[in-house]
């Protein structure tokens, strides 16, 4: 049995334990626990997997598992940490320990939502009018928001937003009706809202070497 792990992310409370398909054919996933932190891991043989299609969607089942069929928590980290011993792993979760309980605490009870507004090729509409319409019907919903990469010149917007669970109806129906608005030319827009996600995008933890 291989002594490395592979870690999703960081819960606090009672363990994680599931057979799922993990990454790199690992059919089981489970905590390593300090105090009361436990790092979701699975069993790897490198501590530098390759990231392929295939298991950067493991990765993500395994955070989508825990925060929707389980509803928990969880710190995600992003793909390809993984440490040689249990040893290790547990003095990264000493050491992070209270930048983890910060992170927790921005999360608990959230998700993770985007949204991205695509203008049609040569649509010419008022983007600081969307964006202001935009944050009217959002920002009162979210916790918090963050803007995001507009990769493209057609993008009018990219925002992800951290959202309470029981508030996410009340997120969706301002999308609704922020798609249904034809007073900021929407006709020419598309609407592309995603999620829920594990909340990366408000979690900025640097857990360590990985040996």
């Amino acid at each position: 049995m291989t002594s490395n792990r592979y870690v999703y992310g960081i819960v606090d409370g009672d363990p994680v334990e599931f057979e799922t398909d993990a990454v790199a054919g690992a059919d089981q996933v489970y905590t390593i626990s300090h105090r009361r932190l436990g790092a979701v891991v699975s069993d790897i043989d490198t501590t530098d997997p390759e990231e392929t299609d295939e298991d950067a969607q493991r990765h993500d089942d395994v955070l989508r598992e825990i925060m929707d069929e389980r509803e928990r928590a969880i710190v995600p980290m992003q793909f390809g940490m993984s440490f040689e011993s249990d040893r290790t792993l547990k003095n990264v979760l000493r050491g992070a320990r209270p930048a983890f309980r910060r992170a927790m605490n921005d999360i608990e009870g959230r998700i993770e939502l985007g949204l991205k507004i695509v203008r049609e090729e040569d649509a010419d509409v008022d983007d600081e009018a969307i964006e202001a319409a935009v944050d009217d019907e959002l920002e009162p919903i979210a916790a918090q928001s963050v803007p995001n990469d507009l990769f493209s010149d057609r993008l009018v917007l990219n925002r992800s937003y951290l959202v309470d669970r029981e508030d996410r109806e009340a997120f969706d129906e301002a999308v609704a009706r922020l798609e249904g608005d034809e007073a900021h030319d929407h006709e020419d827009l598309t609407f592309r809202y995603t999620g829920p996600f594990a909340p990366y995008s408000f979690v900025d933890v640097e857990i360590g070497a990985q040996r």
